[in-house]
């Protein structure tokens, strides 16, 4: 039987630290990470619905349903946000997910290239 052997994808490179959380703050830092996450989530999941309709996979039901639970999930975070005042500490991380994203895509596109 073979053993499986995890490695980064790329180990050569050395870590740093790519999300800046305000460490006095450690409360709402990890809570503005969390919300960028789900608002990440909820991004695609928007994506997702929009291909699902355009497609018509989707009954005028659960075109509703969805719509519905959406417009809940983005009124939800928005309240969080305003309740713990985290409106500017979303925004950043967020812009860090981004490039952290954007980064590895190009990293994967290079590795890609290359093997072609």
């Amino acid at each position: 039987m073979q053993k499986l052997k995890f490695e980064p994808a790329f180990k050569d490179e050395p870590r740093k630290n790519p999300i800046k959380i305000d460490e006095k703050n450690l409360k709402n830092g990890l809570l503005g990470l969390v919300v960028a996450l789900v608002e990440i989530i909820q991004e695609t999941l928007k994506r997702q619905a929009i291909k699902r309709m355009e497609n018509g996979r989707l009954t005028e039901e659960e075109i509703e349903r969805l719509g519905l639970a959406l417009m809940e999930l983005e009124q939800s975070l928005e309240k969080i946000k305003k309740e713990n005042h985290l409106e500017e500490i979303v925004n950043p991380i967020r812009s860090q997910l981004d490039s952290i994203v954007d980064e590895t895509i190009n990293k994967f596109m290079a590795v890609t290239v290359q093997q072609e």
